[in-house]
């Protein structure tokens, strides 16, 4: 073989990684981007006020305020891979709460509390999934009526009032006031949400359908996943995740609420 044999293959080959290779560094230099931002705003609120921003009870509510939040971007991971969009996830954490708050609901108790949060948001999930599985609806448009949906019905509940948890619903209660290493549960019911998401896109066939499907919806059909199916799970996913994190917003605007 000549030398100019040897090289031939080697242009055509970096030829084809040389975008791909510009974009992958240029995904990396923003992910840097935003880690430096977060750096320097710590830094910030370090010299500006120490007494305030360096404390471990700013700390511990910067964990709680977040675990909420983080909860709802465990499902929308699944939803965002599986090449979807959900705009609703709000709106659903809120009608999810308010239902489960009513005082109709609180006479029942926690349990049943809990499980009508996530009963709320996984069947406001599933609708949204039918719609954009089987009614081949765009997921922008049909999460975004969903969105405008779930606020206005759980401004109707509520009358557009806050509604707190009575202190006798001890289950609820617990989640933000009791504390396990001088954290509250609600942020280990967080960290339980995303190992269970680490675990479940990662190491299953779910996840894979999923990486499959984000990829290349005709493909995965070839290959034979039922793409409709999937991204009713997805969407059903993402609302159980709305449900899992009103309780925890439950939690953090009950009476007497130390976080």
């Amino acid at each position: 073989m000549t030398e100019v044999d040897q090289a031939a293959p080697a242009g055509p080959r970096m030829k084809a990684a040389g975008p791909g290779g510009r974009l992958g560094r240029l995904g990396e230099v923003r992910h840097l981007g935003l880690v430096a931002a977060l750096v320097l705003l710590a830094i910030v609120g370090l010299v500006t006020r120490p007494e305030n921003f360096a404390t471990s009870s700013n700390l511990v509510s910067i964990l709680a305020l977040a675990s909420t939040i983080g909860v709802i971007t465990v499902g929308m991971t699944f939803v965002i891979i599986g090449g979807g969009i959900d705009l609703s996830v709000g709106a659903l954490m809120a009608l999810a709460s308010v239902w489960a708050t009513t005082l109709a609901t609180q006479a029942y108790g926690p349990v049943v509390m809990i499980v009508c949060a996530v009963l709320v948001g996984t069947g406001a999930g599933l609708l949204n999934g039918i719609l954009i599985s089987y009614g081949r609806m765009v997921p922008f448009i049909a999460t975004l009526a969903m969105m405008v949906a779930g606020r206005g019905l759980a401004q109707r509940m509520s009358n557009q009032r806050t509604q707190l948890v009575q202190p006798d619903n001890s289950l609820i209660v617990d989640l933000s006031t009791t504390r396990v290493l001088g954290l509250p549960l609600l942020v280990y019911v967080f960290a339980l949400v995303v190992l269970i998401g680490w675990l479940v896109l990662n190491r299953t066939t779910f996840g894979r359908r999923t990486y499959a499907v984000g990829g290349n919806p005709e493909a995965a059909r070839l290959a034979g996943i039922d793409v409709r199916k999937h991204t009713l799970m997805l969407y059903a996913l993402s609302g159980l995740c709305c449900g899992i994190a009103a309780v925890l917003i439950m939690a953090r605007t009950t009476t007497g609420s130390s976080t």
